[in-house]
């Protein structure tokens, strides 16, 4: 498993008995984040996503109020290998029948991409001033998501491109090559960035990743990835297709970020 997560830029764990109980501790106050007027700017693409930024009230430990701390083999895993970190308040992304929608002031060619190339992109690297240049402004070490609800699995499930995190992690290399370590959340990256991702598209599988509470996958802070479209036919509860990602960033900023491991 670890050497298929360098390889590949991913990995899926199986159903876990620890992690299914945290799950099923943490749902009512996740439940409850939708609905939070703290919370409500959140809810965008004409209503079929809850982007849920920071809305799961948990601490360092995953533990939310008198819930058990997050705990299972993913923990393990990242223990392990990865190394642990302290946990930030996790991201309730939902997803409701009908997705996408345009979301809110986004562009056509911006929709076009978000219903044909699921809306891929690297973690971290967020569209920032009226030109939308790309910086490293949040350097995430992993990205670990762990659904909170059931949903068949066209329910626009978690989308990746395996092995997209190699020849990521070798164009920002290159982009950073040159840098002052002190300047390195100011370097422009926008072009470098964009070229990989074309490439990537014609070179690296595109996969879907559904998975149910319990279970819970682990991605490369490099690979690009996304969310399908809802398909005609797939079905969820009234709570949605629920997720919950924990991206903790690097100790060490970008400068631990442009490595591969």
């Amino acid at each position: 498993m670890v050497e298929e997560f360098w390889e590949k830029g991913w990995v899926k764990f199986p159903f876990d008995p620890a992690l299914a109980e945290w799950v099923g501790q943490v749902l009512p106050a996740a439940r409850q984040s939708v609905t939070a007027p703290e919370h409500a700017e959140w809810l965008d693409c004409e209503g079929t996503w809850f982007i849920g930024v920071d809305a799961l009230p948990n601490d360092e430990l995953g533990q939310v109020g008198s819930s058990i701390p997050l705990s299972g083999m993913a923990m393990d895993f990242i223990a392990s290998h990865l190394g642990s970190l302290p946990l930030h308040p996790g991201q309730v992304s939902i997803i409701y029948p009908g997705y996408p929608r345009p979301r809110k002031g986004e562009s056509e060619a911006a929709g076009r991409y978000r219903r044909n190339r699921d809306a891929a992109h690297v973690d971290g690297l967020r569209p920032m001033g009226p030109d939308r240049r790309r910086r490293v402004d949040e350097p995430h070490a992993w990205i670990l998501g762990i659904p909170l609800t059931d949903a068949s699995p066209d329910a626009s499930p978690m989308v990746l491109w395996e092995g997209s995190h190699i020849p990521m992690g070798k164009a920002f290399r290159a982009a950073f090559a040159d840098q002052s370590q002190t300047d390195l959340s100011q370097v422009d990256i926008t072009d470098i960035y964009q070229a990989t991702r074309r490439e990537v598209f014609e070179t690296c599988p595109r996969i879907e990743l559904p998975a149910k509470p319990g279970e819970a996958y682990l991605l490369h802070r490099h690979c690009l990835h996304g969310v399908a479209p809802w398909s005609d036919g797939a079905t969820a509860g009234p709570d949605g297709r629920m997720i919950a990602y924990f991206r903790p960033e690097c100790a060490n900023g970008v400068a631990e970020w442009i490595e591969t491991r």
